[in-house]
């Protein structure tokens, strides 16, 4: 059996609301969980009940309130507390190991479509040329498969649709493989054939080693890549 890559042992977040005259709210409470490599982990469950926060606590958006989040790349390294990682150690995670694909696209001004896709692999070439035009020539093939006009490829995505603007931000994500893949409604403003597309890519990372957590508003499409349903508020497994 491989080794888990993701551990949550008794992980908990309250949120209080100042504006509310310091109300506490429990988000999560006594999560414990485990993730390997190659397996899609599919979170169930009606809204308000923590799965988006689950994911941002994983990422580090947000800080446990209580608990430890154990990530280890491999079985021979020390593994990281992300609960307790340094903003360096925070930073190397999110750049080599965890990708996140939120619900938005966070729109980097005057950049186009094709330098923001580009950029992950980019940052890893540095100076060199032949790297950087290898990233752009990734970036035009993973913007082809996602169905983007070549006409918006050297336009900044702000005034893109919502769906246009989606799949900007799953080719953001996806085109650097790393070990964790964080999904939160990567399909949820996305036509048939799109939709069908980006659950290649999802099962293409998972072949390839990669675990992903995910949320999905189609159960359809959650149950068809799904290797393990977890249902939050009981955290009761499904195989």
């Amino acid at each position: 059996m491989t080794f888990p890559l993701l551990q949550m042992r008794g992980v908990a977040k309250q949120f209080t609301l100042h504006n509310q005259h310091g109300i506490e709210l429990n988000v999560l409470d006594k999560v414990d969980l485990e993730v390997r490599p190659g397996e899609c982990v599919v979170l169930d469950g009606p809204s308000g009940m923590g799965k988006s926060t689950l994911l941002k606590l994983i990422y580090a958006n947000y800080r446990a309130t209580a608990g430890s989040i154990q990530f280890r790349q491999h079985d021979d390294q020390p593994a990281l507390d992300i609960t307790r990682a340094t903003p360096r150690e925070l930073v190397a995670l999110r750049r080599h190991s965890i990708s996140y694909v939120s619900q938005f696209l966070r729109v980097i001004p005057r950049i186009c479509a094709l330098d923001i896709v580009a950029e992950p692999l980019a940052e890893d070439a540095g100076n060199d040329m032949a790297g950087l035009k290898a990233a752009r020539d990734q970036a035009s093939a993973w913007l082809t498969r996602l169905r983007i006009p070549q006409r918006l490829w050297h336009l900044p995505p702000a005034t893109f649709s919502g769906g246009e603007q989606q799949r900007i931000n799953i080719a953001r994500n996806m085109i650097k493989p790393r070990p964790l893949l964080l999904l939160d409604e990567p399909t949820a403003s996305l036509d048939p054939a799109n939709t069908e597309t980006v659950i290649e890519l999802i099962r293409e990372a998972i072949a390839q080693g990669s675990a992903a957590i995910g949320i999905f508003h189609d159960a359809q499409v959650g149950a068809s890549i799904a290797t393990r349903h977890v249902l939050v508020g009981t955290f009761r497994s499904n195989a």
